[in-house]
């Protein structure tokens, strides 16, 4: 699911982690203070990503100047005076912030860089001791006597956000955490230290993508069999990293107090407003509702490429005649987005120039970058930072229209003061990015010219049938956690048993190691994002709401859609399905609803024809 691959950086994201139109004046100070560079003659200058400046924080001093503060907390008389306090303690946890995203990005874009590599490292190992610190900052707010006024001031959201940080850490669990990140990062190096020799060249896991949508079948199942091979040659290590991380994370668990990592990984998730019976009752509407509509489409699929039935080197390979294409190379699809969200709005048109004005963008798959995509904030520079791996599949322009709907949200709502806001809960910032690939539909001609109609159906078809996976991947974490100790082969089998009730349809053609349930190797979050995955699912019902609503009332759905972005992460996920004029996806019907408007129109299109 090459489109669903967000992933969110570890250290110190205010997690997405997912507008406000900002007045000239305050738009101006903000260009002022963080990207521009002094006038020289009629021109203004900005600062370009590969300018921003990177030094590594001095723990020490970090704490000297959070614990000075602190005392100047405590000793205010009065809200107001404990508002300005907090506006300074903001200032340094957002350049902190911005120094661990620089390194995490710059290392991520070149995993051989060892400076980098020794940056991103340090915050592996000083990610607890820097929460330890800020969490006395967390301590102080939910404690002040001032408490209700600040609420007021800075709404409950933090408040709540703070209460759940508190819960997630102790000094006790330090070195279990620092464990954690170094396992997380071991298998995202591991990854991106793919180099498999196929077709003459030397290719990471990314550049086979194009591969596996070949029309001749021969060439699938090779480019399939070349990965797994190298998936294969490293299963016992990944399997082993997976050990390691449940067990780790079941012991940070037990050692604060909970039953098992489930009961820590939702307050992590910061899942304030649903608990896991609600998502479970989701799963199982998924399942009802989702899950035969899935099957007939795959039934459609085989029909349609001439095939008896589908393997799974088959599942990316649409139509007979290939899968849509963007037309041209990366600098002909970032042009066309430039002239895509000039016509969208002037928010989208001032927030593209912005992003590419300064390089924000790290789209080309290369070598030694780490796979899949995401989006961050750079705090500092109140910069978006999108990164993917484009491969000349239709995934080039979902994946950008995709992260573009998070990094539009954050510049939308960057007046906001409060780091915790600069994205939402996980779920919730899915809501901007999905729905974004859904709004941008009436531009996809720029892109795809005659193979707009095959992208359209294939990226509708895709968009219900990641549904059952999604909520697959989360009923497997569920099922890990809630038994820590399976062995490495038993949680393959789980997978197994799972898959058969979700993904029926896949069919592996006796490839090892997916054969023997280890498909889920893949995916990252279920490394280092435990839990977030179940997100992508609640949001893509909501963008689907979107997509229905924006083709009866497109400006309407639009003027709801920049409100939602707006507002941040001020509120929680229900509050603002609610505040975006949607229906939660936890609400009796609503999943029932939008499907089968989507079947409906699934149904409407020959695809045969396409």
């Amino acid at each position: 699911m090459h489109k669903h691959c967000s992933y969110i950086l570890p250290q110190f994201q205010q997690i997405i982690t997912i507008h406000t139109i900002i007045f000239v004046t305050e738009f101006l100070i903000l260009m002022l203070k963080y990207v521009l560079r002094p006038l020289r003659g009629n021109f203004i200058m900005v600062t370009k990503f590969e300018d921003f400046k990177y030094e590594r924080p001095d723990l020490e001093k970090f704490e000297e100047t959070v614990d000075s503060l602190l005392k100047e907390f405590h000793a205010a008389g009065s809200a107001d005076a404990q508002v300005t306090v907090i506006d300074k303690l903001n200032t340094e946890f957002d350049h902190l912030d911005t120094m661990a995203n620089l390194a995490s990005i710059r290392s991520s874009i070149d995993t051989r860089d060892k400076f980098y590599d020794e940056e991103r490292n340090f915050f592996d190992e000083n990610d607890p001791s820097f929460t330890e610190i800020t969490n006395r900052y967390r301590k102080a707010i939910t404690t002040s006597k001032f408490r209700d006024e600040l609420e007021a001031r800075f709404g409950e959201q933090l408040f709540k956000l703070s209460d759940n940080a508190l819960k997630t850490f102790d000094p006790s669990v330090k070195s279990l955490l620092q464990k954690e990140n170094k396992l997380a990062t071991q298998y995202d190096k591991l990854l991106a230290s793919a180099e498999i020799e196929f077709d003459g060249r030397k290719l990471n896991l990314s550049e086979f993508t194009p591969y596996t949508q070949n029309p001749d079948r021969n060439i699938r199942k090779e480019a399939s069999l070349a990965v797994q091979g190298f998936m294969g040659e490293h299963l016992e290590e990944i399997d082993n990293i997976y050990d390691e991380l449940v067990k780790t994370r079941n012991e940070i668990a037990v050692t604060l107090g909970y039953k098992d990592f489930v009961e820590l990984g939702y307050i992590r998730m910061n899942r304030i407003d649903y608990d896991r019976k609600m998502v479970e009752k989701f799963r199982k509407q998924v399942e009802e509702y989702v899950v035969p509509i899935v099957t007939d489409l795959k039934k459609r699929q085989a029909e349609r490429i001439g095939l008896d039935s589908l393997k799974s080197y088959d599942g990316n390979f649409e139509f007979i005649t290939g899968n849509a294409t963007p037309k041209g190379k990366t600098k002909d699809i970032m042009k066309n987005g430039a002239e895509m969200y000039k016509e969208l709005s002037p928010e989208t048109d001032e927030f593209y120039t912005f992003m590419t004005e300064r390089n924000l963008f790290d789209v080309e798959a290369k070598k030694g970058k780490e796979g899949g995509g995401y989006c961050t904030m750079i705090a500092d520079y109140k910069a978006p930072f999108i990164f993917s791996n484009f491969n000349g599949t239709q995934g080039d322009v979902e994946v950008l229209t995709h992260e573009a709907g998070h990094a539009f949200q954050t510049y939308m709502s960057r007046h906001l003061t409060v780091p915790e806001y600069a994205f939402p809960t996980y779920e919730s910032a899915e809501i901007h990015s999905m729905s974004m690939e859904f709004f941008t539909y009436p531009w996809m001609e720029l892109f795809f010219k005659e193979d707009t109609d095959k992208f359209k159906f294939s990226h509708m078809a895709d968009s219900i049938s990641f549904l059952p996976y999604g909520v697959a991947v989360d009923e497997f974490q569920h099922v890990v956690y809630e038994n820590p100790d399976l062995t490495p082969e038993q949680r393959r089998q789980e997978w197994k048993k799972i898959e058969q009730k979700y993904l029926p349809h896949i069919d592996y053609d006796g490839i090892e190691p997916l054969e023997s349930g280890a498909f889920w190797h893949k995916q990252g979050h279920i490394f280092g994002a435990p839990f977030y995955y179940i997100d992508y699912t609640l949001a893509q019902v909501c963008a689907l709401q979107f997509w229905k609503r924006a083709k009866e009332d497109f400006d309407g759905a639009w003027a709801d859609y920049l409100a939602l972005c707006k507002v941040g992460g001020s509120l929680p996920f229900n509050s603002l399905v609610e505040l975006a004029k949607l229906k939660s996806p936890f609400e009796e019907g609503s999943l029932e609803t939008v499907i089968d408007e989507v079947h409906a129109y699934l149904n409407s299109i020959d695809d045969k024809k396409l």
